[in-house]
């Protein structure tokens, strides 16, 4: 039984047009992804030459229509600081402020300084307190000053509070602006509420149920609005529910929402007492975020929030030179080894020859094995008591891998004349043993770098390599040594 006024059937004619009309569209609008990257390489050249003729009335509805704020502040980046401000102050203010919030810290920094304080508070007061603190933290201290001073009391409180979490922590990504329902409220009633003040919360799919501030359940949106009205919260809210602390790493909660799907985790204090939301955007931005700084530290760079082109050579340098300058001088444990085996190199010179080849394969097998176990570490597929469940897998895959590797080198040494039976046979060895080795340290050091709270990126290719490269050359003189009865 239906309610309400039903629609009139289409035709089966109609209904064919309709379809056809619809792929019509689709194929006039998307093709290969290429239309919006023309869309917006067109607004470029239009908003120049809509600056140029001063058709600012114009320009402002095709902002406002035709423009979303992500792009929008990508196109503020290649225009110069004049038409910069022109343009921002031609947005109204709710866009202007999520605008804002996608732009690069020295933009923020110079619109901060252009703009008069009453602009500065509408932009403010837009803003969600998260995205406030983001970029509080990004600004100098004369700036954060006039930021603050344009805030009104009650948000300036809620900003310090946020500042006073520890960084990474999920307090100091939190937003303070959620919908909390009594659980005595009728449906109705809480209805009425979330249309009351749901404009200025970040979301609204869910609502939360407290009792003396304590979070006690939740409830979608979806149930309230497929409810009978004179139902009451109580009835329909769920208890078992997850959440986090404020103290909690903002890396976990972000995890926990990807991997449940939520659309927000509620954050609650020591007491129980809920304090704000962690929603799916910031846990977005978060593990993009700690991914970057992962990939950085993998390779051997400091993390820097800056984009690429943002850098200066100087900070390029910076963050560079003291892993380099670690690595360089590691080397000198694999230097003082061969100056120990000088007497050996005399007597067979070809044998530095296959050290390229030892250390390179040893080094890659290692940097597999770390990349795979970091990987695990991140995700939560892996956790310090699998350690030894890690080491027998690897143990086994390196056994194989080297087998395989051994044989190959050695048919390839007999068959380029590099050597005979023995020296191959010698190396297919060496490099088996390199190989366990590689796999083994490589699987085990993000492990350990886990239980004593370092970042597990930290044992990456870099280090492990390094640390390969000792073991590949001891390894191997020492076998040389052993079948060729060399000193």
């Amino acid at each position: 039984m239906r309610m309400g006024n039903e629609p009139d059937k289409l035709t089966d004619e109609e209904w064919g047009n309709a379809v056809a009309q619809s792929e019509f569209d689709y194929d006039d609008s998307v093709e290969n992804g290429e239309f919006l990257k023309e869309r917006r390489e067109l607004t470029i050249e239009r908003i120049q030459e809509m600056l140029g003729s001063r058709q600012f009335k114009e320009l402002k509805e095709e902002l406002e229509n035709n423009m979303y704020p992500v792009d929008l502040a990508g196109i503020l980046e290649e225009v110069d600081e004049k038409q910069l401000v022109l343009i921002f102050r031609l947005l109204v203010k709710e866009e202007a402020a999520e605008t804002f919030t996608y732009m690069n810290s020295d933009l923020r920094e110079f619109l901060i300084n252009a703009l008069t304080d009453s602009e500065l508070e509408e932009v403010m007061e837009e803003m969600y307190l998260d995205d406030t603190v983001d970029v509080l933290e990004e600004m100098p201290a004369n700036v954060v000053d006039r930021l603050l001073m344009v805030t009104d009391e009650e948000r300036r409180a809620q900003i310090n509070q946020l500042l006073q979490y520890p960084e990474d922590s999920a307090g100091s990504v939190m937003n303070v602006d959620y919908i909390a329902l009594n659980k005595e409220m009728t449906i109705e009633e809480a209805i009425l509420k979330i249309r009351q003040v749901g404009l200025n919360r970040e979301t609204i799919y869910t609502c939360y149920v407290t009792e003396k501030k304590r979070l006690i359940g939740a409830v979608d949106i979806k149930d309230l609005l497929t409810t009978g009205e004179s139902r009451v919260i109580e009835e329909i809210m769920d208890t078992n529910m997850l959440y986090g602390e404020t103290t909690d790493d903002q890396e976990e909660v972000a995890r926990t929402i990807m991997k449940y799907g939520l659309i927000a985790l509620p954050i609650v204090d020591h007491e129980h007492c809920m304090v704000g939301i962690v929603t799916v955007d910031d846990a977005m931005i978060v593990l993009q975020e700690e991914e970057t700084e992962d990939i950085s530290i993998m390779a051997g760079v400091n993390p820097n929030d800056e984009s690429y082109f943002g850098t200066t050579v100087f900070e390029h340098v910076k963050s560079r030179i003291p892993w380099l300058l670690f690595l360089m001088l590691s080397a000198t444990v694999t230097q003082m080894i061969m100056n120990s085996y000088e007497a050996a190199i005399a007597i067979m010179p070809q044998l530095t020859g296959f050290i390229p080849m030892l250390t390179g394969t040893g080094g890659n097998c290692g940097s597999q094995s770390s990349t795979l176990v970091i990987r695990g570490l991140a995700v939560g597929e892996i956790e310090f008591k699998d350690l030894f469940k890690v080491i027998w897998k690897e143990m086994r895959v390196a056994v194989s891998v080297s087998l395989i590797l051994a044989v190959v080198n050695g048919c390839r040494i007999v068959l380029m004349g590099q050597g005979d039976a023995v020296l191959a046979f010698t190396i297919g060895v060496t490099m088996a043993c390199t190989v366990i080795i590689a796999k083994i340290v490589g699987c085990t050091l993000p492990l350990l770098a886990k239980k004593i709270g370092l970042d597990p990126a930290i044992m990456a290719t870099p280090l492990i390599s390094t640390l390969v490269d000792i073991s590949t050359i001891s390894v191997y003189f020492a076998i040389i040594s052993a079948v060729f009865h060399l000193s």
